[in-house]
């Protein structure tokens, strides 16, 4: 298929890598600015939970490059709790001279057919934009 596979997104937080990463990878962090409620196992392959009203996703950690890089795979949104595809999620954090260059990544999509990739791609690209401007004012903000 000739979807775009790749959701990508920069912000700049005027914060050090050290204090975004926290934001990133523990659930007090976590639940600061992304879901409501965050459980997380900070190894290679831990598992980690995000809650939001009513919806619940589970992800795997798969990479952890203190304070530079963190990568999970989770499920893909709109499909069934017990599809097993999920897609890849990757922070870069990279030092600036006023605080931290952020990229977020997001890749699987080209796994799906149209009518799933339709709701999936557009909803998680809606969702980035809004995620990623919560994350810069909290950090910002605290």
């Amino acid at each position: 298929m000739g979807f775009p596979d790749r959701i990508e997104r920069t912000v700049e937080i005027a914060r050090p890598p050290e204090r975004v990463w926290a934001a990133l990878t523990t659930a007090e962090g976590l639940a600061a600015w992304f879901p409501e409620s965050a459980e997380i196992d900070l190894r290679v392959g831990g598992a980690g939970a995000l809650n939001w009203e009513g919806h619940e996703t589970d992800f795997r950690v798969e990479r952890i490059e203190e304070p530079r890089v963190f990568g999970f795979t989770w499920r893909i949104y709109g499909l069934p709790d017990s599809d097993p595809r999920r897609t890849y999620v990757e922070f870069t954090l990279t030092p600036t001279g006023s605080g931290t260059s952020l990229t977020v990544v997001e890749t699987g999509f080209a796994q799906l057919g149209p009518a799933e990739y339709d709701s999936s791609f557009s909803g998680n690209v809606k969702g980035w934009a809004a995620e990623l401007d919560e994350l810069v004012a909290y950090c910002n903000g605290s």
